[in-house]
């Protein structure tokens, strides 16, 4: 499996016979490919090439006398393999605008549907452009709601844009998008796991926490958030069971237990306590959801917090044991 988009920094001079010698012929010649103008203006002081393969990969080269950068989702020239990666943060700033405008206008204009959601394109974009992942992870979003039941695409993306709108997890961007997964294959059990914690980040956001994603501890694992208020850090591991209608048997209430009970005895319970557990039950339909409610099962672990939220934002829960977090619910 590819992972999110990535460029590659070639040091050195280069030219424009050497683009078209080592990168447009390597393309054209296992692929087919057609170099074009760039769509936008490259950064000052670079010229720029876009290749477009007949099998609909894309790939940017900007290059001066210095360094080269790369970036696309086919496969790498020859005269590339060697090169070091570095993500959007990484590259000068003029270089990944640039290919963030580049590639932002080909995902709209391969799928429009996500133009009216900029900031969850740009989000997502080095998942969306992805070798592997760029058909599975749109379908996601598009024909499955991002894993909300009896819910429209639209929805979906209005509620994850809005959130994605206010910043609080930019920092994070290439970690917390890749998590999404780049496989060509659909996952609906990870794509949804992963989007769980953008759920458990938005109700933490929401309450005033500012967020640090995949904190590392002593056990070698890394916990999904710490949650900080006035000076005080709280650690927060995320789990999200299946809704009942995709497990072989059982209901809510014994997704909820199951799910929470193979997180606790692993990684929370060589991690020694301290951690506040959230369940995600946005998966579950309002039927399933109601049950779980009423009965408020244990989840094999104290403190947790068992909640489901809704495209529109209500969000409805409960919390076992002592939260130490200032929750609506």
């Amino acid at each position: 499996m590819a992972r999110p988009l990535r460029f590659r920094h070639a040091p050195g001079r280069w030219t424009r016979d050497q683009v078209r010698r080592d990168i447009y012929d390597d393309l054209d010649r296992n692929l087919g490919a057609t170099m074009t103008t760039p769509w936008f203006k490259t950064p000052p002081g670079y010229e720029g090439h876009r290749f477009e393969m007949d099998n609909g990969d894309v790939a940017l080269f900007l290059w001066n006398d210095e360094e080269a950068y790369w970036l696309g989702n086919t496969e790498t020239p020859k005269c590339l393999w060697n090169t070091e990666k570095y993500g959007f943060t990484e590259v000068p700033h003029g270089v990944s605008r640039w290919a963030t405008r580049e590639l932002t206008a080909q995902l709209h204009d391969e799928s429009p549907w996500l133009e009216p959601y900029p900031h969850l394109s740009w989000y997502f974009l080095p998942v969306f452009l992805s070798k592997d992942g760029r058909e599975t992870t749109r379908t996601f979003f598009r024909e499955h709601a991002a894993g909300f039941p009896d819910a429209t695409a639209e929805e979906a993306l209005e509620y994850f844009d809005s959130f994605l709108r206010t910043g609080v997890l930019d920092d994070e961007r290439e970690v917390m998008a890749g998590k999404l997964g780049t496989s060509e294959y659909l996952d609906l059990t990870r794509m949804t796991a992963a989007m769980g914690e953008f759920n458990a980040a938005r109700v933490l956001h929401d309450a005033g926490y500012a967020l640090e994603p995949e904190i590392s501890v002593s056990t070698g694992h890394a916990i999904d958030f710490r949650a900080e208020k006035n000076g005080t850090g709280t650690l927060v591991e995320v789990t999200r069971p299946l809704p009942p209608n995709r497990r072989n048997a059982g209901t809510g209430v014994a997704a909820v237990r199951d799910t929470a009970e193979t997180k606790s005895v692993g990684q929370l319970q060589e991690h020694g306590g301290g951690v506040v557990l959230f369940v995600d039950c946005s998966s579950f339909p309002d039927d399933d959801w109601m049950a779980v409610r009423s009965e408020k099962p244990e989840v094999h672990h104290r403190p947790a917090v068992v909640f489901r939220t809704r495209p529109d934002g209500r969000t409805d829960g409960y919390t076992k044991g002592s939260v130490p977090l200032e929750l609506p619910f």
